[in-house]
């Protein structure tokens, strides 16, 4: 009875030394460490281009001009090439243009554009029609009219000959003709002289007011070709004239 019990004692002892023993064993789990942090992502590009004339006729040129961020590449097209990340270019286009550039980083890539329309020049404009010298030459050129029997330049004929110098000042390429006329009282012959001294008058009048000689002719036409037939004075006194024709 007693060695029963010792026995039961001894196994119960074994048992609780066993698990003390595996208790005193068993380690304790260290927390798993946690996982590092992501690295950031690289930034995106960014890019804006511009143009300081968005219209421009044929044959003229405009700027463009850009910036940009996280960008190690730009490409500026077409025509242009790499660019640096921010600055400017002159461009000329010859038709209307669509700018495209490209900034390209670690991050992706970004693209911006800059339209250029181009249009034709004008026109010129139509050249001046030459001026019709002979009906400028009726307007403005007047004959100087003479006294009976005198060649003597009057008031009014001097008045009338700064004119006619103002023009032919004006008009270097006209030359004239001055044909001395008389009324109808008097010989042809006679008529034919004081005609001639008539047109030298002018002549020599046109000269001092600083016309060239060389651009001036005389003739006489004495009493033909009379510019008004009736027999007064009133009608004499317009034939009695040094009259200027437009040489062609």
């Amino acid at each position: 009875m007693q060695s029963s019990s010792i026995r039961r004692f001894l196994v119960l002892f074994s048992a609780f030394s066993l698990l003390i023993f595996a208790g005193a064993c068993k380690k304790k789990t260290a927390p798993a460490p946690p996982p590092p942090a992501a690295a950031p992502a690289p930034a995106q590009p960014t890019v804006t281009l511009s143009a300081s004339a968005t219209a421009i006729q044929s044959g003229q040129s405009t700027t463009l001009s850009w910036t940009s961020t996280n960008a190690t590449s730009l490409d500026l097209e077409p025509g242009v090439g790499q660019v640096a990340p921010q600055g400017s270019t002159n461009v000329s286009p010859t038709d209307t243009t669509t700018y495209t550039i490209t900034a390209t980083g670690p991050g992706g890539s970004a693209t911006a554009n800059a339209q250029v329309t181009v249009s034709a020049p004008p026109p010129p404009p139509a050249p001046a029609a030459a001026p019709d010298l002979n009906a400028l030459f009726n307007q403005n050129v007047t004959d100087a009219f003479f006294d009976y029997n005198k060649s003597d330049i009057r008031a009014d004929a001097r008045d009338a000959l700064q004119k006619d110098a103002e023009f032919l000042r004006s008009y270097p390429q006209v030359n004239v003709t001055v044909e001395g006329h008389c009324d109808e009282r008097g010989s042809e012959e006679y008529n034919l002289g004081l005609g001639q001294r008539r047109a030298d008058a002018v002549k020599q009048y046109l000269v001092s007011l600083g016309i060239s000689g060389d651009r001036i002719k005389t003739m006489s036409w004495g009493k033909e070709h009379a510019f008004c037939t009736e027999h007064n004075e009133s009608c004499w006194q317009q034939n009695r004239r040094g009259h200027f024709v437009m040489n062609q």
